[in-house]
């Protein structure tokens, strides 16, 4: 069954509606990996078996009976803890809300399931999705199938983890500061947020203008197809974008010739890896060979945006916590409540003037774009580093979210940006490239993922797991 575990979603929905596989046979092998790599892993707070294969009976009768079928019909996935499933547990990986229980399904998995999906259970999530390292008070600690030592990242780590490992082809996971982005770098994996509010969230987030609800795949087209999928306005997201939404699917072949490409190694304040840089700079020059026009803009940011993000992030999530904080912070995880203390603390006047140095730090960066299509930069400054500590060891001098220093800044502007793999260390970890493109253009990305895709394929090598 490993060749069907490490398939793709369009793959294994196109056999699925010819008859040549049934989606029960497919639940089982996605259940029967999920129940091998589980006590090594640890992807799943909740898994969902038994709904699992009863979704999976239902996709099968529904097969059997001639019935229009959906575009993900049959096809394990899974969802993130911080993203409400109808009757089930949310618990946001805290133990403050280990019993809570959703009302209703979020637009996202009502649409998932609309398209025939099948939904195996709800992954591990950072607190709050806090931190970008991969354990939480609730879940302990998961870990990356590339390397049981080393992190998956955060705070999409379930997720990214069992996509990797072969459990599901792709997931939902969120992202409010790089936590799609992230993880899908350390796992080797494709991980796009779309524009702001293209993916509507309800119930309403902790971090409700900076939250994005988006896919992590092992291939660019499987990815494509889920953004389709949960992509549209829903009147219950007030920021949810109205209007048509772009056949991310088709971009996939239209190819990069033409594409003007600015490339920048540091954004003008990050410190990364140098062999990280080497491999990427490997991938930059075969776009240029592709025929786009890259230009080296290496100062495109200048000043580090953090502390706006900072001020917005955890003043939410602290706003949420507020009473935890007060009556039991010894239930929090401690890194955790170290950030979103002074976050509350904010005055009034402080909180607000950085609000409109968010704007203006948008308008700034939207300038920056008038002459280009994409920019390109490293998804992380390091590979996937040590299961339980919260920054890299080379960047202590950071906090737990600050390191990443490429990912946050388009989560203040609200642009879309993705990760694709572009290969991997002298140590055999995987290294992620940072795709931006303007507002409202995710077909710009789609356009260069499934170039680089083409050009250097990851999906068909595995993680050296024990399994």
């Amino acid at each position: 069954m490993e060749n069907l575990l490490y398939s793709s979603a369009i793959q294994i929905a196109a056999a699925i509606a010819k008859k040549e596989i049934s989606p029960v046979e497919v639940m089982q092998a996605s259940l029967e990996r999920m129940t091998a790599t589980e006590p090594l892993l640890n992807c799943f707070v909740t898994p969902l078996p038994d709904e699992a294969m009863a979704a999976a009976r239902a996709a099968e009768r529904a097969v059997m009976s001639g019935e229009g079928l959906g575009p993900l019909h049959g096809v394990p996935i899974s969802i993130k803890d911080l993203i409400a499933v109808g009757d089930v547990r949310i618990t946001f990986g805290s133990r403050s809300m280990a019993n809570n229980v959703a009302a209703a399904d979020a637009p996202s998995v009502e649409r998932v399931k609309a398209a025939g999906a099948c939904i195996v259970g709800k992954t591990t999530t950072t607190e709050f999705g806090c931190k970008a390292a991969g354990d939480s008070p609730l879940s302990g600690t998961t870990r990356n199938p590339w390397n049981l030592s080393k992190t998956p990242g955060g705070s999409s780590l379930g997720a990214a983890s069992s996509v990797a490992a072969g459990v599901t082809p792709f997931a939902l996971g969120t992202d409010g500061g790089g936590s799609i982005r992230t993880p899908s770098a350390f796992t080797g994996l494709f991980g796009v947020k779309a524009q702001f509010g293209r993916v509507p969230v309800f119930p309403a987030s902790s971090t409700p203008t900076l939250a994005h609800v988006g896919p992590l795949a092992r291939v660019v087209r499987d990815a494509a197809l889920l953004l389709q999928v949960v992509s549209g306005h829903d009147r219950r997201d007030p920021f949810s974008v109205s209007g048509p939404v772009p056949d991310y699917v088709a971009a996939c072949d239209d190819g990069v010739k033409g594409m003007r490409i600015a490339w920048a190694p540091t954004l003008g304040y990050a410190r990364p890896d140098p062999e990280i840089v080497s491999i990427a700079e490997k991938a930059i020059k075969m776009l240029e060979g592709l025929g786009c026009d890259v230009t080296l803009a290496d100062d495109f940011i200048g000043d580090d945006p953090f502390d706006l993000w900072v001020s917005e992030f955890y003043a939410g999530v602290g706003t949420r916590l507020q009473s935890v904080l007060r009556g039991n912070p010894e239930t929090l995880d401690p890194a955790v409540a170290e950030v979103l203390r002074p976050a509350l603390g904010q005055s009034l006047e402080a909180y607000y003037a950085n609000v409109f140095r968010r704007y203006e730090f948008r308008e700034k960066v939207r300038a920056k774009f008038e002459p280009i299509d994409l920019l390109l930069t490293l998804t992380t400054p390091v590979t996937a580093f040590d299961v339980e500590i919260d920054v890299p060891r080379d960047l202590v001098d950071k906090n737990i979210i600050s390191w990443q220093y490429y990912t946050y800044p388009f989560n203040l502007t609200g642009q879309p940006a993705a990760s694709i793999p572009v290969g991997f260390t002298s140590a055999g970890m995987p290294v992620g490239l940072q795709l931006v493109a303007k507002i409202n253009s995710e077909v710009d990305i789609f356009r260069c993922a499934a170039a680089l895709e083409s050009a250097l394929p990851w999906a068909q090598v595995k993680p050296p797991f024990p399994i």
